[in-house]
């Protein structure tokens, strides 16, 4: 396509967009619920028929050198499959919020005022890898009433178009406009340039992928965005703490999955029981390969303890799942200033011995990108200063990072997570793509 036609295809995308979001906006809840459990339906009824093109995109992903991580995010396997079916069905089983009026109260003239939640509109949702996301934006739009237009990478066209084809069908089933969710079929990325100049179409956009893709959206688009940018997440090991569970929460903070923004780059440990700690978590994370940025303390803490600490944390390492050799290294390197700032998506996680709980929470209010962080502790006051004084868009105490996500917070599905504070923080479902506006009764009032 030219840049005119490709102009031409946004604005017709944008109106076609506009036009059904009408109609959803006004769509019964029992028609929303039928198109969402029929797209749950027909996502398990084409599990190989998708695995088949999915298995397209990833092969050419690989002959083009994509990052693992990147290459890991693309993958429809069966059970990323029934998750996303799993989610359409939840959001299905869930409270219609469209119309709700909240927080009605009588004024001293007379009238009544609240507010009532009401749809955005329609949103652009531009994003790479995760051809999931189809499915989730899909969702999570039928649900809260919107129209959508989703832009995918081009290193999952394959996938998003045939997933985008089963949204339309269960759409077309139950009744509702199939331009309520339309998927951009090119590639060229002039496209994002034009659907994010759009507000007389788009309400909000909402950028999912690397940061380049996201600073990009953030400085050029004409319309509101929903972002974040980073997923420095952070996990602090208090004390008093109870250490095996320390292991295992932050073995499955780090090594559940590499490549997810809510998976844990950052181990603080407090001084106290570093090391006690530090040896057995490392044990752990060298028999899967996990390299270790550390500060000083905790480099020599490790070095030192290393060789004792072998024999008596394979069995913890067994049970956490790895394959433990006879001899397996242990990855350390001295952590530089921007390791306190990274987010690796790979197995490398930076390490660091703090004083106590007042460290911690300045550490992670300096280095964090306010996505997750979590403190594992037995002291309650620890804990209610932690999830008071860690400004991040979700806060945990003894649990794993992973379950910074839509659909383990019961939201069905999400349409992302947002660092910002304004108009959403956290993993955004539907009453992220939601908006208030004021009603106000009366009964013939007049103001004096």
């Amino acid at each position: 396509m030219n840049a005119l036609s490709i102009t031409d295809y946004a604005l017709a995308l944008g109106a076609q967009a506009k036009v059904a979001s009408a109609l959803m906006a006004v769509a019964s809840t029992a028609t929303k619920n039928r198109a969402l459990r029929g797209l749950a339906g027909l996502l398990r009824a084409n599990v190989e028929a998708l695995q088949h093109d999915n298995a397209l995109d990833i092969e050419r992903a690989l002959a083009n050198g994509l990052s693992a991580p990147m290459v890991d995010r693309l993958r429809l396997t069966p059970q990323v499959l029934e998750t996303c079916a799993q989610g359409c069905e939840q959001l299905a089983s869930m409270a219609d919020v469209i119309g709700e009026i909240i927080g009605m109260k009588q004024q001293p003239s007379g009238i009544r005022v609240g507010q009532m939640r009401v749809p955005i509109g329609v949103f652009a949702m531009i994003f790479e890898s995760r051809p999931n996301v189809t499915i989730e934006a899909a969702s999570l739009s039928i649900k809260s009433g919107n129209a959508c237009i989703l832009r995918g990478g081009s290193e999952a066209i394959e996938s998003n178009k045939d997933l985008a084809k089963l949204v339309r069908q269960a759409l077309l089933e139950s009744g509702l406009p199939i331009e309520a969710v339309q998927l951009v079929q090119t590639t060229d990325r002039e496209m994002v340039s034009q659907l994010i100049a759009l507000p007389q179409y788009v309400d909000v956009v909402i950028p999912r992928g690397g940061k380049g893709l996201i600073e990009r959206i953030s400085r050029d688009a004409k319309v509101p965005v929903i972002k974040h940018l980073d997923g420095n997440c952070h996990v602090y090991v208090d004390d008093p703490c109870d250490l095996e569970m320390a292991l295992k929460v932050v073995d499955n903070a780090k090594t559940h999955k590499y490549s997810p923004c809510n998976a844990a780059e950052s181990l603080l440990v407090a001084r106290s029981v570093a090391e006690a700690f530090l040896p057995r978590i490392g044990a752990i994370f060298a028999a899967k390969a996990v390299e270790m940025r550390c500060d000083a303390d905790a480099l020599e803490i490790l070095k030192r303890n290393w060789p004792l600490a072998l024999a008596g944390s394979a069995s913890v390492a067994i049970q956490s799942g790895a394959i433990v050799d006879q001899t397996p290294d242990l990855r350390l390197t001295p952590a530089l200033e921007n390791d306190w700032y990274a987010e690796y998506l790979a197995p490398i996680i930076s390490v660091k011995v703090v004083q106590g709980v007042d460290e911690a929470i300045a550490h992670i209010n300096q280095y964090s990108s306010h996505h997750t962080d979590a403190i594992l502790t037995r002291d309650h006051v620890h804990a209610q200063r932690f999830l008071r004084e860690v400004d991040s868009a979700s806060v945990m105490v003894n649990t794993s990072t992973r379950f910074a996500d839509g659909f383990e917070y019961g939201l069905g599905a999400e349409i992302g997570i947002s660092t910002d504070k304004f108009h959403a923080r956290g993993p955004v479902g539907i009453e992220g793509l939601t908006s208030l506006k004021y009603v106000v009764l009366g009964q013939g009032e007049v103001r004096t």
